[in-house]
């Protein structure tokens, strides 16, 4: 059953004292523009990435508790839309929040006596970068659980370790990213691409519409490299996601039609991003996706935003 939802606005918390609990509120992520080059053996196979993050106002959170020492970690999943993390058979090991903290331990020569839990709302599997934003919001907590104070540097030195959109998960807003996607340049909200960026209509409301099958990202660049981008698509995986989930190609026509400013398949999809200029428009194309079954969920949210941090004692 569709549902429709509104992105949670949540207050920044100050404090100069040590923490019993942080809690990170970390955005989505979309690529307003994707461009996929050939891969390379040094990356683990992976391709060249130049590409635009976008931060995408809807949010997953990570509460992070410290325990006593010696106890160890423990973590826990709350959230209607907790797709295959909700299985079983997932090994909390390899969550990516977990993940981080382990690689946040290590780097800080402690042990990871730490009660981690993550609250989903991005939708798993979707090209939205949900796994992404929390080893972000772990990574956030633990340098303000433990009081590390370190550096943006150095955290996205720990992120690139871990996965391709983690650095950029760390700060959210614009931000340019080459390599594998890992190497961020902050695009600046009064720099001369910010302002073009906002004036092409990539700011403001922003309708996603997701699903409950979720995309293998393995499987879509596998797809790619058969299939190609297509002729005119900012996202080189637009067309490979397509040909795999055809909802999300109806998904884009229905919106564009509808008036969005922009439509255009999430990262890897399958979800679909469109930007329109009003709230008015918004409606429309929710009646539109609606009417024609194009998604399963509807989320209006803001873009571009940034990560939320709350501290309590």
């Amino acid at each position: 059953m569709m549902t429709i939802a509104t992105a949670p606005i949540v207050e920044r918390l100050h404090t100069s004292q040590l923490a019993d609990t942080v809690r990170v509120d970390c955005p989505a992520k979309t690529n307003l523009t994707l461009e996929v080059g050939p891969t390379h053996e040094e990356w683990g196979g992976r391709h060249a990435l130049d590409t635009i993050y976008c931060a995408v106002g809807v949010y997953d959170t990570v509460t992070a508790t410290a325990k006593a020492p010696g106890t160890g970690f423990s973590l826990e999943l709350e959230g209607a839309h907790l797709g295959d993390l909700a299985s079983s058979s997932s090994d909390m090991r390899r969550n990516h929040a977990v993940l981080a903290l382990f690689a946040m331990a290590q780097e800080a020569g402690r042990e990871p006596d730490v009660a981690l839990t993550i609250t989903k709302r991005i939708p798993v599997g979707a090209g939205l970068g949900g796994g992404s934003a929390d080893a972000a919001a772990a990574i956030l907590a633990i340098n303000q659980l433990w009081n590390l104070n370190w550096p943006m540097e150095r955290l996205r030195t720990i992120a690139a370790t871990l996965g391709a959109d983690m650095p950029f998960c760390l700060t959210g807003g614009l931000a340019h990213g080459t390599g594998f996607g890992e190497q961020i340049e902050d695009i600046l909200d009064d720099s001369p691409l910010a302002r073009e960026l906002q004036a092409q209509g990539f700011t403001g409301e922003v309708l996603i519409g997701a699903y409950q099958s979720q995309l293998s990202t393995p499987e879509v660049y596998h797809t790619f490299d058969v299939v190609g981008a297509g002729s005119g698509d900012r996202n080189h995986l637009q067309a490979a996601a397509i040909s795999l989930h055809p909802r999300s190609g109806q998904a884009i026509e229905a919106a564009l039609q509808a008036g969005a400013r922009h439509a255009f398949v999430s990262g890897s999809g399958p979800s679909v991003v469109a930007f329109v200029p009003d709230s008015t428009t918004a409606q429309r194309v929710i009646d539109t996706w609606v009417m024609h079954d194009a998604a399963d969920r509807i989320i209006r949210a803001q873009a571009p935003v940034t990560p939320i941090i709350g501290v309590t004692q």
